[in-house]
């Protein structure tokens, strides 16, 4: 069976440098996959790559077995469904003009959340953490998704709300054939919806398992992978950046030892100390250059 969504070898980060890499996986019509790893792990940047956020490095995002390069905003108008964890919910209007703005029905809509039915007059802006939550995703699956993206629908929410989203994901895949990724730190409740899960840590999948199966050995999964925080991916590019000027710099050192010995003079006197005091002053104005551009 041709999968709805299938990434091949995709590698992706930022400023050209990757960030995940060998990232291959599937999602079937009618199917929820859970993306499961550490904090850091890359599991984001999968996401909105496979969205159109950011574009590839290298590899490919396949929708129904073709090759798709356009942007985050043509991929969701030919039927990708997508929640990010900042909600995005237009806090000035109401409830019932965010759902009219998402473009479904807003009587779907209120079926998969009748909770929401009572605020329909209230602007997004006063609603709670999990109202605006069940307001994204009910925008999201009531235009009827072929794919539906989500990222950390259960962040900062109660368990009974985390159960209420996670269930209209799975009505959504089983009544309308919807796919489903869905990026979630709370494993053992992502898994009970599921049919798949994925492992990341590091930028790279580690194990793939079905729901099942990985929920009877989600002990040993939280043992080995889940716990404690992964590389961030600021601190991966950094690293690399470091390690990149350190591979140069030592090459140049090689040319100034030959030159100094076949003229008799110093070419210079940087050492690696001095190296390391260079990185960490270029880091802190590329840090103060990022806190200006946030203001």
């Amino acid at each position: 069976m041709t999968p709805l969504l299938e990434t091949r070898n995709l590698k992706a980060g930022y400023l050209s440098r990757e960030v995940v890499r060998a990232v291959n996986l599937t999602v079937q019509r009618g199917e929820v996959v859970c993306l499961l790893g550490p904090n850091g792990a890359g599991k984001t940047t999968t996401l909105m790559t496979i969205a159109g956020e950011l574009m590839p490095v290298d590899g490919l995002v396949l929708f129904n077995n073709v090759p798709t390069f356009t942007p985050m905003y043509q991929r969701v108008r030919n039927g990708i469904g997508l929640v990010t964890e900042d909600r995005l919910v237009f806090t000035k209007l109401s409830t019932r003009d965010n759902l009219r703005i998402g473009g479904g029905s807003v009587d779907d809509a209120l079926a998969l959340f009748p909770e929401l039915e009572p605020r329909l007059s209230v602007r997004g802006g006063m609603l709670s953490g999990g109202e605006q939550q069940m307001l994204a995703l009910a925008r999201a699956l009531s235009r009827k998704p072929s794919l539906l993206l989500a990222d950390e629908l259960s962040l900062g929410l109660a368990p009974m709300i985390v159960d209420r989203l996670l269930s209209a994901v799975r009505t959504a895949a089983d009544q309308h054939g919807t796919g489903a990724l869905i990026v979630e730190q709370h494993a053992r409740k992502a898994l009970k919806y599921s049919d798949r899960m994925y492992l990341m840590a590091r930028g790279q999948i580690q194990l793939e398992l079905p729901s099942t199966e990985a929920l009877e050995r989600l002990d040993e999964i939280e043992a080995a992978y889940l716990s404690g925080v992964s590389e961030t991916e600021e601190d991966h590019i950094e690293r690399k950046r470091r390690k990149n000027k350190r591979k140069a710099w030592r090459r140049l050192r090689v040319r100034e030892r030959e030159l100094e010995r076949l003229t008799g003079k110093v070419v210079s006197t940087r050492s690696t100390e001095d190296d390391e005091l260079y990185l960490d002053k270029e880091q802190r104005r590329r840090d103060q250059a990022m806190r200006q551009k946030r203001r």
